[in-house]
């Protein structure tokens, strides 16, 4: 049986819209196949046709928001090339109901452990010493303390805007936390 590929895709789609919006609620041992196919207007018999269990169906989600990651930094001149324009990239419309679960409370450390990889040291314009024993610990919080901070920029509903969140970022790593203090 030959299926339309634009119907196969919004069926998958929906199945990843599900997901994900169950993924933002509760951890993931916690959601069934079937309340997936039940929530997408599907029956499982339709999942299994997509993906193996919801474990393939969180890699798939992880894959696809990787790759266009990689696809919109490949494609672009981008200012900083460094962590920010990671995070410009990932705020995108059709990026935020994954992200909110793959970042939110019930969200994968391997994904974060997979993003971070993801942004090569070549990438990062940092000076910091290049094969030191503080090297790694510098990447590590330069990457961890930024996606921590877009995490929270998602959870409090992108209170600031693009520019001006990036901005905040910059300004955090370039002069510290102690021009927000008042005097």
């Amino acid at each position: 049986m030959n299926k339309q590929p634009q119907i196969t895709e919004k069926t998958r789609q929906k199945f990843v819209e599900v997901f994900c919006e169950l993924y933002s609620q509760k951890p993931i041992e916690k959601i069934s196949i079937q309340e997936i196919a039940n929530k997408s207007g599907y029956n499982r018999s339709t999942f299994y046709q997509y993906f193996i269990d919801i474990y393939e169906l969180l890699d798939s989600v992880e894959n696809d928001l990787l790759n266009d990651m990689k696809k919109e930094l490949a494609n672009k001149e981008l200012s900083m090339n460094t962590v920010q324009d990671t995070l410009y990239c990932l705020d995108k419309r059709e990026h935020l109901l994954v992200l909110n679960a793959l970042l939110g409370d019930y969200g994968s450390a391997r994904f974060l452990k997979r993003l971070k990889n993801e942004i090569t040291f070549d990438q990062l314009k940092l000076n910091v010493p290049q094969n030191h024993s503080l090297t790694p610990y510098l990447i590590e919080f330069y990457l961890t303390t930024s996606l921590s901070l877009f995490r929270l920029w998602l959870q409090r509903q992108k209170d600031l805007s693009p520019e001006q969140f990036l901005k905040l970022v910059e300004n955090l790593y370039s002069s510290g936390i102690t021009p927000y203090f008042k005097e």
